[in-house]
């Protein structure tokens, strides 16, 4: 500071009286005081420069400045008196230029560089009638104070910040973990930006095939304004959006301030939730970018800082990481099922297999033996399905079995089985009404027999059912397959229909 801060003007007008030297020698105790015991703040500097320099040279207003290094902004950290628009252009000024040189003087005005360590940390500009009768010694005094409490303002929030990042990065993978598809990730995501930048909402849409938004949720919004969101979205081209264009095309996020300044899509996410400012962060995959995440404030404008605009990147980074996991874990999730499907499903009728209908047949017979309930199973063969698959081929024939099991899954209630165990054999499980076994078999049979309708003929074959009953004809699967299998060619041998199986 003792460098930068030389005699200015008349030296006989900073040799002041001595009034004016015990007043600012008065004051150079107190700083000198107020560093010693702790950090001072930024107003308890300014009050003391105002209480002790009002009088003696006119002192009508301050401020303190600290420039953003990351975007460059000024932020008025703090002052006192009747703030002055052109303080920020002054400051700004004694910026621009190398350090070393004195206090900038303009008329009434005064701008002084702080310095500590060799760094400038701010601006100090004063406002008085009589500017010139500071001595040197206590524009030092005082810039080296302010100096250090905005440094250590500066420490402070850095502490903060990394803390606050650390926490916010932290949850978000611990969450982001589990997040079993790109929509929870997505989800997930909004809320976390909303949280570390405490803003009033947030929302998320994401991309599909051509580049149309086929999914929308804001995750502090109420149903009717989720309603809104995808009634007004869903279908329409991301490119549309100047938000989305300025943030994939940087592929970083962007910090609005005043959505007044900025371009936003009519009924897009901005204009939906009311937002005033926004960040938008946009979803880039290692695939290219398959969403956006937008939080913001509906109730003013709001100014982002430089580390507003680092915690922006970082979740932009990580969410980007986030999101390729969750498409994994969905795509592993997606073939553990199609797997799990077709192991338990049949591939021509879509209809559950043999080993589903043992398993299921396993679990209502466990079931009814400790609730006391019955159980019926059918077992049916097409009479007539060779003739069909002979004559009109075997095309023919697979229609014909895909037929058959519609009218099986029509012809029951919720809660039954229809499985497709091979060939033209098909089972039902009734669990629901099984003391109408019969009466359903019956039902199913007259169904069956009703001619088809295959490649533009008419097809018609019969069926035999057979029907056993548990714990009537038997207490386990396999005998209870066997005796729906023995009624079924009991009714097969006398021409079809349907009989039920009785334990001897």
């Amino acid at each position: 500071m003792g460098s930068e801060l030389r005699p200015t003007g008349d030296a006989k007008a900073l040799v002041a009286g001595p009034a004016a030297r015990d007043e600012q020698s008065a004051l150079l105790t107190e700083l000198i005081e107020a560093m010693t015991r702790d950090t001072a703040s930024i107003a308890n500097v300014l009050c003391l420069l105002h209480a002790r320099l009002g009088g003696q040279v006119g002192l009508q207003s301050s401020s303190v400045f600290t420039l953003d290094s990351d975007d460059g902004t000024l932020d008025r950290v703090g002052g006192l008196g009747e703030a002055v628009a052109d303080h920020a252009a002054l400051a700004g000024a004694v910026f621009r230029v190398p350090a070393g040189g004195p206090p900038r003087h303009d008329g009434g005005r005064m701008a002084v560089r702080l310095r500590i360590g060799g760094q400038t940390v701010g601006v100090l500009v004063l406002t008085g009638t009589r500017l010139d009768r500071l001595r040197p010694d206590t524009l030092a005094t005082a810039g080296l104070a302010l100096a250090a409490t905005v440094q250590s303002l500066a420490a402070e929030r850095s502490r903060h910040f990394i803390a606050h990042a650390t926490a916010t990065i932290r949850k978000l993978f611990e969450e982001g973990t589990v997040a079993a598809s790109v929509e929870a990730a997505g989800e997930l995501l909004a809320r976390s930006t909303a949280q570390a930048f405490r803003t009033e909402h947030a929302a998320v849409h994401l991309i599909g095939a051509h580049g149309r938004i086929r999914y929308a949720s804001g995750v502090s919004l109420d149903v009717e304004q989720n309603a809104a969101l995808r009634s007004r979205l869903l279908g329409k081209f991301a490119h549309e959006s100047p938000v989305w264009r300025a943030a994939t095309q940087a592929s970083a996020p962007i910090l609005v301030e005043d959505v007044e300044l900025s371009p936003v899509r009519p009924g897009g996410l901005v204009q939906t939730m009311g937002l005033r400012s926004f960040i938008g962060i946009p979803l880039l995959s290692a695939t290219g970018p398959v969403g956006i995440v937008i939080c913001g404030d509906a109730s003013g404008t709001r100014h982002w800082t430089g580390t507003d605009r680092t915690l922006a990147r970082t979740l932009a980074v990580e969410g980007g990481l986030i999101v390729d996991s969750a498409r994994l874990r969905q795509a592993e999730a997606q073939h553990v099922a199609e797997l799990t499907r077709r192991a338990y499903h049949d591939a021509l009728t879509g209809l559950p297999n043999r080993s589903q209908l043992l398993l299921t047949a396993e679990q209502a017979l466990a079931e009814a033996a400790e609730s006391g309930a019955h159980t019926a199973l059918l077992l049916l063969d097409l009479d007539g399905f060779k003739r069909v698959n002979d004559t009109a081929g075997h095309h023919a024939g697979d229609a014909l079995l895909h037929a058959v099991g519609q009218r099986l899954v029509e012809a029951i209630r919720d809660g039954d089985l229809v499985a497709r165990l091979g060939g033209d054999e098909f089972a039902i499980l009734l669990t629901r009404e099984p003391h109408k076994a019969s009466a359903i078999a019956a039902r199913i049979h007259r169904r069956l027999v009703e001619p088809y309708v295959i490649d533009g003929a008419l097809v018609s074959i019969g069926a035999s059912i057979g029907i056993a009953l548990c714990p009537d004809d038997a207490s386990d699967v396999a005998t209870l397959m066997r005796g729906a299998d023995t009624a079924m060619y009991q009714a097969k041998r006398h021409g079809g229909g349907t009989r039920r199986f009785f334990a001897s």
